[in-house]
């Protein structure tokens, strides 16, 4: 593995010259993420390194453990072990519990540094963007106030464009300040883009004495070299090209199945609550569409996982952001077609206030006592099953049933996991989808609801507390992931910059459609082919490898000596 060094480097990580690497914010060596990696190592790395098989007794059953079989894999398969997972520390969990989800006094001052070395670096990032993104909703919250609450006289018919004005330029800086604190936190926690093979890509070589050795004349090395360059161009032309083709289908299958499948019963249904009359038929009508709306997004989230499982991504991040994109367009079409239809259709903006307060506020507070009740209520169901099928093996009904260890309490958790794609994605997923839906209604229709930044401001001070508890106390232990932005959904956060206004229908359309075909060609042709990536990627890490033992000599000797 790889580590930055004092002098701004990453380099290989040898034990020996310990004192060359930067420690991490706490003090210590690495991080929680490389932990995890290390315990998953040396748990999975226990072998059989004999010859035959070694028999294994448990409950009066024989296991047979082959030769070079994993020792865990093999209890896994038998179902004496149920699931690997990282625990609480309930030292650090406490500490976090009362600087942190209980802590209501600070609105949005979070210990981030505390979160990541607890949780790792997504969860620290999406964190620290929800505490900015809170912090900075502040500002049009109070202008939406001003708006609606103070009669301005004859510049009544100016406050409208005013603010909206005001609330893009307002999103535009968000994001750029956003970039700068993401790039100074990851700077702060010694992550870094340092040059390295993607994963995924095969680069056809090794570094090693053994390789290098066996090729005895330079002429013989230079001809060898040449062959396997064109080798290795004409591989990563083939996969590139292909690994393209296979993204665009699989974009143009969701595209044109929201279009043809999706939108038709979001205008129904928008249409229907338009005509309807009776309030006691609208509320039976949204029910209906509740139900058969949530059925239809999973199963439109599976087939986008079969999709993309047949997709060259080069890696798990990729894999994610690409189903960040397909599964949006599902909730896009979902949460704002019917907004759209009473904006530029019939034009009915009390229809479409009404609509905004019920998404805004109803909808949210129903989300979230559900995302914070439903992992309480599963963990106390099983606690309860549990307990009573230990009962019923000592055969008493009375006195308390305690657990055998904190391990299996631990257990009976549910996974922080995402409700669509939880194969790619972890609960982070739904966090993310929650606030980007949030921040594009409240972008595209602020003109007809100035209040909605106020009621989203209430609502994300309290998402933090919340989300904070339910990792901390409802949840298990998030698996670490190693990503260090927010990926995929800024991009969609920075498309909210909308308007409504009828007569603009028509540019907001072509407008869109451009960026539709700017964004598919961008995607299909890349700036750089994966073969001259790949030559960077291969020259630079040779040059690495040849230079990083010297160079953590160097270094561990001078932090020695001022040491």
């Amino acid at each position: 593995m790889k580590k930055p060094t004092h002098i701004g480097m990453d380099l290989q990580f040898e034990w020996e010259d310990v004192n060359a690497f930067v420690r991490q914010p706490d003090g210590s060596l690495f991080s929680w993420c490389e932990r995890y990696h290390f315990y998953r190592h040396l748990i999975y790395g226990i072998v059989n390194k004999s010859q035959s098989d070694i028999i294994l007794k448990w409950d009066a059953e024989e296991i047979y453990w082959g030769p070079g079989e994993s020792l865990l894999q093999r209890l896994e398969s038998e179902g004496i072990v149920r699931q690997v997972f990282p625990i609480h520390v309930e030292t650090k969990r406490k500490e976090l519990l009362g600087s942190w989800a209980l802590n209501w006094l600070d609105f949005t001052k979070q210990p981030i540094d505390n979160v990541y070395s607890y949780f790792g670096t997504k969860i620290a990032v999406y964190f620290a963007f929800l505490g900015m993104y809170t912090r900075w909703m502040l500002f049009p919250a109070v202008l939406g106030l001003i708006s609606q609450l103070i009669d301005f006289g004859p510049f009544q018919l100016l406050v409208l464009p005013v603010f909206f004005v005001c609330i893009t330029l307002w999103a535009v800086v968000f994001f750029q300040f956003w970039k700068r604190k993401n790039s100074a936190l990851l700077t702060k926690w010694q992550i870094s883009y340092s040059v390295g093979a993607d994963p995924g890509y095969d680069l056809g070589y090794k570094i090693s004495g053994k390789e290098w050795s066996s090729i005895q004349s330079p002429v013989e090395i230079a001809g060898k070299e040449e062959q396997d360059r064109r080798k290795d161009k004409e591989k990563f032309q083939r996969e590139e090209w292909f690994g393209a083709f296979l993204r665009v289908r699989n974009d143009a299958i969701v595209i044109l199945s929201i279009i043809c499948l999706q939108l038709p019963f979001e205008l129904a249904y928008a249409h229907l609550y338009e005509v309807v009359g009776s309030d006691v038929i609208k509320f039976g009508l949204t029910a209906i569409y509740l139900f058969l709306i949530q059925h239809f997004t999973r199963i439109g989230g599976k087939v986008s996982v079969q999709l993309i499982n047949h997709e060259k991504n080069v890696s798990r991040e990729y894999r994610a952001d690409s189903l960040v994109y397909k599964v949006f367009g599902l909730y896009f079409m979902q949460s704002y077609i019917g907004l759209f239809y009473h904006a530029l259709l019939h034009r009915n903006f009390m229809t479409l206030r009404q609509v905004l307060i019920q998404r805004l506020i109803i909808s949210e507070v129903l989300e979230n006592l559900w995302e914070n009740s439903f992992p309480y209520l599963k963990y106390s169901y099983k606690k309860h099953k549990v307990r009573k099928k230990k009962r019923h093996e000592k055969g008493s009904t009375k006195g308390r049933i305690q657990f055998a260890s904190r391990v299996e309490k631990e257990y009976l958790k549910p996974s922080y996991s995402a409700s669509i794609g939880e194969e790619l994605e972890d609960g982070l997923f739904d966090d993310f989808l929650e606030l980007a839906l949030q921040f594009g209604m409240i972008m595209m229709f602020a003109c007809a609801f100035p209040l909605a930044f106020a009621f989203a401001a209430l609502n994300n001070i309290t998402e933090i507390r919340t989300d904070a508890l339910k990792l901390l106390v409802m949840m298990k232990r998030p698996v670490p992931r190693a990503a260090v932005t927010i990926g995929a959904w800024l991009n969609i956060f920075q498309e909210g910059k909308w308007k409504i206004e009828p007569g603009l229908a028509a540019i907001l359309v072509m407008e869109h459609v451009l960026l539709l075909i700017k964004f598919g060609v961008s995607r299909f042709v890349p700036e750089e082919p994966a073969w001259v990536r790949a030559n960077r990627v291969k020259n630079a890490t040779q040059a690495q490898h040849l230079c990083s033992k010297r160079l953590l000599r160097t270094i561990s000797a001078r932090e020695q000596r001022f040491h």
